[in-house]
């Protein structure tokens, strides 16, 4: 009777351990990297509502690319170039957030999606990020592209 209640109890540990596992593959992967990288992008949102171009700049990978009208921008000295007219206003013209967050199994590369609002709270685009961990351990982004709202 022992042996079959220690039997049990293993099972139980077993198919919680599992389930957990699934959780975890549902949300992302890792949920530690997961949150580096939500965390990154709300950081990221908050430059734009602090007014603050030169932290702006420090989340743009070298490499970025922005899709941008007709021709995207390669590179972060030609987005900070062409970013740089949002932060002029004293109010920001748009604000975003994240809403979904997914992170390779290697922790290499993430995805960021999520609304966009203008500046009386309503929804007018949508946002696709790409973010790269590099060596430093950092998150920047290397690729952004939004797209009008459709109810």
């Amino acid at each position: 009777m022992g042996h079959m209640r220690s039997a049990g109890l293993a099972l139980s540990f077993i198919l919680l351990f599992s389930s957990l596992a699934i959780t975890s593959a549902d949300t992302g992967g890792d949920a530690r990297l997961v949150q580096q990288v939500e965390d990154t992008e709300r950081a990221f949102a908050r430059t734009m509502a602090d007014r603050d171009f030169e932290a702006f700049k420090t989340f743009i990978d070298a490499e970025a690319v922005f899709f941008s009208g007709d021709t995207p921008l390669r590179g972060s000295a030609a987005v900070a170039e062409q970013w740089r007219v949002y932060f002029e206003p004293a109010e920001p013209p748009f604000s975003w957030l994240p809403d979904t967050v997914q992170v390779l199994d290697s922790g290499s590369l993430a995805f960021s999606s999520g609304p966009v609002f203008d500046p009386a709270g309503e929804r007018v685009a949508t946002f696709h990020s790409v973010w790269r961990r590099n060596d430093d351990g950092e998150w920047r982004i290397v690729f952004d592209k939004g797209s009008r709202f459709c109810e």
